[in-house]
């Protein structure tokens, strides 16, 4: 199982947001935040076959982003996953990851620090980060089998400004 683990894009200041009186679920990206995951995702598109199933934070930010994502690498519709929501932990987002078929490239979106828990999880067997995903970065993840607690390999972790190059060339 291969995994693409997306950080959402940029999205609208919390503060300024929440001056509104609306709860930072709905907190959506900005243009630029649009604009920039548009050409990061082209960059995704050089470096990447397929996304066969793609899935994402029931948040707004999170779900727009991998909106971006699905118009790209025509996975079906993005499923809205509980778990990688902010909060949640390794444990949970690997044990919905382990329910999905081991041969399919998985395309997943979230928040911080919760991703860099989890390839950390993933990669070496602990939740304490060694990246950090920018907004709109990304990173691959490959698992031979089944995700397990330290049992997978980071192939590749990009910020967004390295996908945007890699999307003009």
């Amino acid at each position: 199982m291969d995994i693409l683990i997306v950080r959402h894009a940029i999205a609208e200041d919390r503060m300024q947001f929440a001056k509104r009186g609306l709860t930072d679920d709905l907190r959506p990206l900005t243009k630029k935040g649009v604009e920039r995951m548009r050409d990061g995702t082209r960059g995704l598109l050089q470096i990447l076959d397929q996304i066969d199933l793609l899935a994402a934070s029931p948040l707004t930010r999170a779900q727009q982003t991998a909106d971006i994502l699905a118009k790209a690498f025509n996975p079906g519709p993005v499923i809205e996953v509980p778990e990688l929501a902010p909060g949640n932990g390794p444990a949970a987002i690997t044990a919905w990851l382990a329910e999905q078929d081991t041969t399919d490239t998985l395309g997943i979106v979230g928040h911080e620090p919760d991703l860099s828990e989890l390839v950390a999880w993933l990669v070496c067997g602990r939740s304490e980060g060694f990246l950090e995903l920018k907004k709109g970065g990304a990173c691959l993840v490959t698992c031979h089998g089944a995700p397990t607690q330290g049992r997978c390999t980071l192939l590749w972790a990009l910020s967004p400004r390295q996908l945007r190059l890699l999307g003009r060339g």
